[in-house]
């Protein structure tokens, strides 16, 4: 039964563990609690802000609206082809979950996203990726229901205008639909994606070679290389990496490899190359640096954290503070990952 309670803290449901009272809140299991919700005239021009693992938000204030959080479950095959398994998972399916799924029935595609954290509906929103593979890659459609007029629509992968952690959710369509489910098109034969990040040496160390390779190996290889470098959000609030890996034209990367020939870098095949930076940042000298507890992580400069007490407000100076020492000493602007409110 769908039930819309007020004045409560945002705390528990995002992973930066930040005080931040929302003055209303609903938890929603299924597309009929969403409808009854629509139907509550009270709330509908109220601001909404939707929830799901609260993993890629960082609250600065208190959220004068209606919080929904979305825990709509279910993972299913809806149909096949002689190459393609097409899954479908509700929005509220922690991803990780998902992925083990898929790694568990043989469905490739999805292995190298291991341990991202997260739910189903906010991967396509963002576009998560990681160690060179994109939601993009093997997403199929979305379904979403309009805030507005509360109607059901189909996005296909043309319509979501997917780009570099961007999709059309974050942008013209941004807070007018709550997706409610996401269907993916896995691989019945795998192909595998380790030259990128430090797979390739994770697995040739866990004695993986060409002949016994497989997803389950990729993933596994992916959850280790991710549990020695990023903080567990139960023990240190965080959101992941804050900010995006720049691209940068190839002449200008060029330059800098001059002056900086460790810099690492990763053509795109548009003549533009992305660079690590959580690499800059740490070459900024930042990594390991604390203000109150508000700091960057010890072992991965990407992810800035919450040692307890941090505001959203310290959180967020400490990122500016980032940017613009990455600016001055590389003339590379880091623009934020995560969502600021």
């Amino acid at each position: 039964m769908l039930t819309v309670q007020r004045g409560v803290s945002l705390r528990p449901y995002t992973t930066f563990g930040i005080e931040a009272q929302a003055t209303y809140f609903a938890n929603i299991a299924s597309e009929t609690d969403l409808n009854t919700l629509f139907q509550l005239n009270e709330f509908n021009e109220l601001p909404k802000l939707i929830l799901g693992g609260g993993s890629n938000l960082l609250l600065t204030q208190n959220f004068p609206g209606l919080a929904i959080r979305l825990n709509i479950g279910g993972i299913d095959v809806i149909r096949e082809d002689d190459q393609h398994s097409y899954v479908q998972a509700g929005a509220g399916v922690i991803w990780h979950d998902l992925v083990m799924y898929c790694v568990e029935h043989n469905l490739a595609g999805m292995e190298n996203l291991s341990l991202i954290p997260g739910t189903v509906g906010a991967a396509p929103m963002q576009n998560i990726g990681a160690y060179g593979v994109e939601i993009e890659q093997i997403f199929d459609h979305l379904e979403a229901i309009h805030v507005g007029t509360g109607e059901k629509h189909r996005f296909e992968h043309a319509d979501c205008q997917f780009g570099y952690r961007e999709s059309v959710f974050k942008h013209e369509l941004k807070g007018q639909y709550i997706i409610t489910s996401v269907t993916f098109r896995l691989n019945k034969t795998p192909i595998f994606h380790t030259r990128y990040g430090a797979i390739s040496e994770t697995l040739a160390n866990m004695g993986i070679t060409d002949e016994t390779m497989s997803i389950r190996a990729i993933s596994d290889a992916v959850i280790q290389i991710r549990r020695s470098k990023l903080p567990d959000p139960a023990q240190i609030g965080n959101a992941g990496s804050f900010f995006k890996n720049p691209e940068i034209p190839a002449a200008q990367f060029e330059q800098l490899k001059a002056t900086y020939p460790a810099l690492p870098g990763y053509p795109t095949g548009t003549d533009m190359v992305k660079v690590p930076a959580g690499w800059l940042i740490e070459q900024a000298g930042w990594k390991g640096y604390r203000t109150g507890d508000a700091g960057v992580h010890t072992k991965q400069a990407l992810v800035l954290v919450n040692y307890g007490r941090a505001t959203g407000q310290e959180i967020l100076a400490l990122a500016y503070q980032v940017q613009a020492s990455v600016l001055a000493k590389f003339g590379i602007t880091i623009s934020p990952e995560v969502n600021i409110l």
